[in-house]
């Protein structure tokens, strides 16, 4: 029944948000299209300075220009995840943390766990690039004529939830920080993030060991369109197993979560000595 519950409040929380994006949208439209316009415009220039460089030599590292496009499509799909479902600073917890803004979250009614997940829902200004990304993704798999089936659409929810996982399991990891050092590490989040992007949408096929396995193992960023794609193509690399993202995104989690908790147990004994006396931080 408490699961239940919960499930319940969550689905409210989520409905509270979109409705709260709506209302910004239809009261301040001019700047929301801007905003949105802008998301899309920042995303496409990412992408396709490596299509045009795929189109340009004929592909990359082994990859045809279609599969480069199919790629492509998937790390633009994650990226209006990211901002459709992170836009908050519930990704970029490090903020959070290092602000003493926690502390606010202490007295609310509902657990951390529940705040973190719910807040920053944009369903109506953030999912552009989630829109664009699913037209690239029917474009390429058109031309790369996949075998479309329930099963390859539900393992492709499976990798994009996968990559989300890591994505969230590695901000927390590194936002860990804040709760010891919160003035240098507040904004450790956005950059960890921003640099994940940087290497993420560029293709490791070709690329030699000793930049695929790294960025398998001790990074994650192999893991953002790269090891997915490959994957959803029928051509895992490195002769792994299709299930590795599951199992990396498992060990990262329950690191993170250690961590983490480890961390907030320290911020509940001693506190944040980041108050001031105006704006937020009061």
């Amino acid at each position: 029944m408490e699961g239940k519950l919960t499930i319940k409040r969550i689905i409210g929380l989520f409905s509270i948000s979109a409705k709260m994006d709506l209302m910004w949208l239809l009261r301040d439209t001019k700047f929301a299209i801007v905003a949105i316009i802008a998301d899309a415009i920042s995303n496409i220039s990412v992408v396709s300075g490596v299509y045009l460089i795929a189109l340009r030599f004929g592909g990359i590292g082994g990859m045809s220009v279609d599969e480069i496009l199919f790629m492509m499509s998937y790390s633009t799909i994650i990226t209006g995840l990211f901002i459709m479902f992170g836009a908050s600073n519930n990704i970029h917890v490090s903020r959070i943390i290092g602000r003493g803004q926690l502390d606010h979250m202490f007295i609310q009614p509902l657990s951390l766990k529940v705040q973190f997940i719910t807040c920053g829902f944009m369903p109506f200004t953030g999912s552009s690039n989630f829109i664009i990304g699913c037209v690239m993704l029917i474009i390429s798999a058109g031309r790369l004529k996949l075998n479309i089936t329930p099963w390859w659409i539900f393992m492709l929810i499976v990798y994009l939830a996968t990559t989300m996982v890591i994505i969230f399991a590695r901000a927390y990891l590194v936002s860990s920080a804040a709760f010891y050092a919160p003035v240098a590490a507040e904004e450790i989040s956005s950059t960890a993030i921003e640099g994940t992007w940087q290497l993420s949408t560029f293709p490791l096929s070709g690329m030699p060991y000793f930049i695929q396995i790294p960025l398998l193992t001790i990074l994650p960023e192999g893991f953002m369109c790269w090891f997915p794609s490959m994957c959803l193509l029928g051509r895992p690399p490195l002769n792994l197993t299709g299930l590795y993202p599951l199992i990396y995104a498992l060990i990262l989690s329950l690191i993170a979560s250690y961590i983490f908790r480890k961390g907030l147990n320290f911020y509940v004994r001693k506190g944040s000595n980041r108050y001031v006396p105006y704006g937020f931080r009061r």
